[in-house]
C-alpha cells in the first residue's frame, strides 16, 4: 500500500476517532447546510474525515485500500491526490446544492472522495475483479461500483443514517470527469466501461425530481 494512501487512512481514523468521543468536535466539523451557507466553508473539507461509526469508517477505508493503488500505479500520486480531494470537495458542493433548501441537513464521511477513486480505478482497469470473504465468486469491479452508486441513490432517497449519500453521487461524477481529463486514453481503450459507468449518473439526473419527492 502506498504511503500516501496510508497517510490518508490514518488521518481518517484519527479524525473520526476524535469525533466518536467528542460530540462538540463532531458537530463543529460535520457537513451542515445552514452552517456552510453562513460561511463555515471548511466543513466541506473536514466532514470528509469524519464518520458515523466504526463500520462506516471501516467500509470507506477498505474501499480506498482496494482501489487506491490501481489509480496511483497508472496515473501517479499527484493526479491521484487531485482526484481524491477534487472528488471530496465536489461531492460536498453537489450535496450542498441538492439539499440547499434543508438548512438542518447534515452528513459525514469520506465516501465522496472514495467514490471518486473507485470510479477512476474501474475506468482505468475495467477487467479488475474483487473477492469478498462471503462471496465465493469474484465480482467485476464495475458491478461493485454501480451497485455502490445505486445503493447511494436509494440511501439519498430514503435518508438512511447520517451518511452523505448525495456526496457519493458527487464524488462519482468528479472521479468520472477527472479520470477522463487526466487519462484521456480511457476514451479509446475502455470506451465501453466509460459508457457503462455513465448510465447510473445519467439516470440520476433524469429522475432527479422523483428522488426529491
Amino acid at each position: 500500500m502506498s504511503q500516501v494512501v496510508l497517510f490518508i487512512i490514518a488521518a481518517n481514523v484519527l479524525f473520526s476517532m476524535k469525533g466518536f468521543s467528542d460530540q462538540v468536535f463532531f458537530n463543529k466539523n460535520k457537513f451542515q447546510v445552514g452552517a456552510i451557507k453562513n460561511g463555515e466553508y471548511l466543513r466541506l473539507f473536514t466532514s470528509g474525515f469524519l464518520h458515523v461509526d466504526q463500520m462506516h469508517l471501516l467500509f470507506n477505508m477498505l474501499t480506498l485500500y482496494f482501489f487506491a493503488d490501481y489509480v496511483i500505479n497508472d496515473i501517479g500520486i499527484i493526479k491521484f491526490l487531485l482526484i481524491y480531494f477534487g472528488s471530496l470537495i465536489f461531492s460536498g458542493l453537489f450535496s450542498l446544492n441538492y439539499h440547499k433548501n434543508d438548512l438542518y441537513y447534515s452528513a459525514v464521511g469520506a465516501s465522496g472522495a472514495v467514490m471518486g477513486i473507485l470510479y477512476a480505478a474501474i475506468m482505468l482497469f475495467p477487467e479488475m475483479r474483487l473477492g469478498f470473504i462471503f462471496v465465493p465468486i469474484p465480482i467485476p469491479g464495475y458491478i461493485f461500483g454501480i451497485g455502490y452508486l445505486l445503493y447511494s441513490i436509494y440511501g439519498m432517497k430514503k435518508s438512511i443514517g447520517n451518511i452523505g449519500h448525495s456526496a457519493h453521487i458527487g464524488g462519482a461524477i468528479a472521479g468520472y470527469i477527472l479520470t477522463i481529463l487526466f487519462s484521456s486514453s480511457v476514451l479509446e481503450d475502455n470506451m465501453r466501461m466509460v459508457v457503462i459507468l455513465a448510465i447510473p449518473i445519467v439516470l440520476l439526473f433524469v429522475f432527479e425530481k422523483k428522488l426529491k419527492n
